[in-house]
């Protein structure tokens, strides 16, 4: 067997290993810094990072017995380079989530998604439920809570008396960009692939001059008839006090 025979040899039996292995101890150790919950449902984080290590000792155990029986022709050039390429993005990819800080979805996506385009949260609040709620009660609804209530009915006096008090980030509102924006946040049901945006209307005079597309903020207010005269939405949430805060550790509804 030719020297450049026997290193393809020794390349190839180590090479799916290194791989699965790279990926395996990245989602591992995004599951112990509780960055999973970033591209998953929590529900799902305990699931992944056991299989996660189950696969790691497989990993570990094939190091153990690993038979000798590849006769397979040299390869070219061309498929050497190739497999090295492969191999090297691979185990980039792996390190990248390990090293750089998984990023939020942010106003882009929901730009491209549309705010309040799908129905989501089978479990947020309903009309129903929340009609005799008390000042107290409704100021623990969160945005997917409002967004709920908002599609059910437009009623201002439905609104009238519950405190709101709701942390979001900033997407700008494409019919009245100076005075409105959404307050925003995307709900996710498996992953983030399938992260919908959800937001409430809010109403806040040259808001550009403070605030700026992307921002966390807390808002506590009230709900009522929107003073916009270019917007779409009836109701929207006048401000009673707004002050920018960090993103969450979770950044995500459920």
């Amino acid at each position: 067997m030719s020297p450049r025979n026997s290193l393809w040899k020794r390349y190839r039996r180590w090479q799916g290993i290194i791989l699965v292995a790279a990926s395996l101890v990245a989602t591992v150790w995004l599951g112990a810094t509780n960055q999973l919950i970033l591209y998953i449902h929590p529900r799902y984080v305990v699931f992944t990072v056991i299989m996660a290590v189950i696969g790691l000792v497989l990993v570990v155990a094939s190091f153990i017995d690993r038979p000798d029986h590849d006769h397979g022709e040299t390869p070219s050039a061309l498929k050497t380079a190739l497999s090295v390429v492969a191999t090297v993005l691979t185990l980039g990819v792996a390190v990248a989530l390990v090293v750089v800080p998984p990023a939020t979805l942010t106003t882009a996506t929901a730009d491209q998604r549309v705010i309040n385009s799908v129905n989501v949260g089978s479990s947020s609040a309903t009309v129903a439920s929340s009609s005799g709620a008390s000042s107290g009660a409704s100021a623990k609804f969160t945005v997917l809570d409002w967004s709920s209530l908002l599609r059910q009915t437009s009623a201002s006096s439905f609104y009238a008396g519950k405190a709101v008090d709701v942390v979001g980030f900033i997407t700008g509102d494409k019919d009245d960009p100076a005075n409105l924006f959404y307050l925003s946040r995307f709900v996710i049901t498996c992953c983030a692939v399938d992260a919908q945006p959800v937001g409430v209307p809010v109403y806040l005079a040259n808001w550009k001059s403070r605030f700026k597309s992307n921002d966390w903020v807390r808002i506590t207010g009230q709900f009522v008839t929107n003073p916009s005269r270019s917007s779409q939405q009836t109701i929207a949430l006048i401000p009673l006090k707004t002050s920018k805060v960090k993103q969450p550790s979770d950044p995500y509804l459920y």
